[in-house]
């Protein structure tokens, strides 16, 4: 946490955070445990990331872009698709046959996501809003991650105001389980 001090810098420095956990999901030997291990812990990132994004980026996208409407709403699109492969991927071992299929599937969308975020979406936030907003910004991002559910949710409401108030009591329960089973350490 604390990665930057935009909400740009934060969110680009969760992004190569997941590109490394994705490298080191290649070197682990197919079928191992590791790579069920790595997956947990990419999938802990990427529900906080996109946890997080729901609710303060794209409200902030919507308020202050042209535009900003349709482009939330293809980003809440993407997420929908990421994290029920992430939900998929959960209900899986390393060692089945379609796990490295599904992992495939989710490296695609969010190498996607990521490439539309940083070359499109984050130019427009530079360009078209205030500094301070994008720090105030970046400020409730890693706010959020702190208390954001570390599983995927694919029935959560993923915009403001219900997500706002169901996310923190999904992370907590998350956290929680993560803790007794040791998912994540």
């Amino acid at each position: 946490m604390g990665h930057g001090s935009d909400v740009i810098a934060e969110l680009t420095t969760d992004h190569r955070e997941v590109d490394d956990l994705f490298a080191q999901f290649d070197d682990a030997p197919p079928g191992s445990e590791a790579r069920k291990r790595l997956m947990d812990a990419l999938t802990i990132e990427l529900v906080r990331h996109s946890v997080a994004e729901e609710q303060y980026l794209y409200p902030a996208v919507r308020e202050h872009l042209e535009e900003g409407d349709a482009l939330a709403d293809k980003e809440l699109e993407d997420h929908a698709r990421v994290e029920q492969l992430l939900k998929d991927l959960q209900q899986r071992d390393a060692g089945d046959l379609d796990f490295d299929r599904l992992v495939v599937k989710l490296r695609t969308e969010v190498t996607a996501h990521v490439d539309d975020e940083e070359n499109y979406l984050f130019t427009q936030l530079r360009n078209g809003v205030h500094p301070y907003v994008l720090e105030e910004l970046g400020d409730k991002i890693r706010q959020a991650k702190k208390t954001a559910p570390t599983r995927p949710h694919p029935a959560a409401p993923s915009t403001p105001p219900a997500n706002k108030l169901l996310a923190p009591g999904l992370g907590l329960v998350d956290r929680v389980r993560d803790y007794v089973s040791g998912r994540g350490q």
